[in-house]
């Protein structure tokens, strides 16, 4: 399968499960303020690992993950219906800390913007 499919298949499951993770009801994972930061398809399309970000740290994502993975069935069988895949990938859910990190780094470079101005 070319690459290209794998990469438009990969942002079509990204999208439609951005989409089911507003209707997932567990606590564990509606508490927080989720991102999926990206999606990783195998080339047979039988496994999605799918990388997982919060806001609140890494810690809340591993919680959230434990929330993903048993909501995974029901957001396998939406994704079917969404995609309308021969064949819809299992799930796996990986926690991720990017979006902290970003927001560790723009703090930073507003404290240095600030040093400078009263300087």
């Amino acid at each position: 399968m070319p690459n290209y499919r794998m990469d438009r298949t990969s942002e079509d499951i990204m999208r439609e499960l951005t989409a089911i993770l507003r209707t997932v009801k567990d606590p564990r994972v509606s508490g927080g303020l989720l991102t999926i930061v990206r999606v990783d398809v195998t080339r047979d399309l039988s496994y999605a690992t799918v990388y997982v970000s919060s806001m609140n740290g890494l810690n809340a994502a591993k919680e959230a993950i434990s929330g993903l993975k048993s909501a995974a069935g029901y957001m396998r069988r939406e994704l079917g219906r969404a995609l309308q895949l021969r064949h819809t990938p299992e799930l796996r859910f990986q926690a991720d800390d990017s979006i902290e990190y970003s927001a560790n780094i723009a703090a930073t470079i507003h404290r240095i913007k600030k040093r400078g101005e009263n300087e």
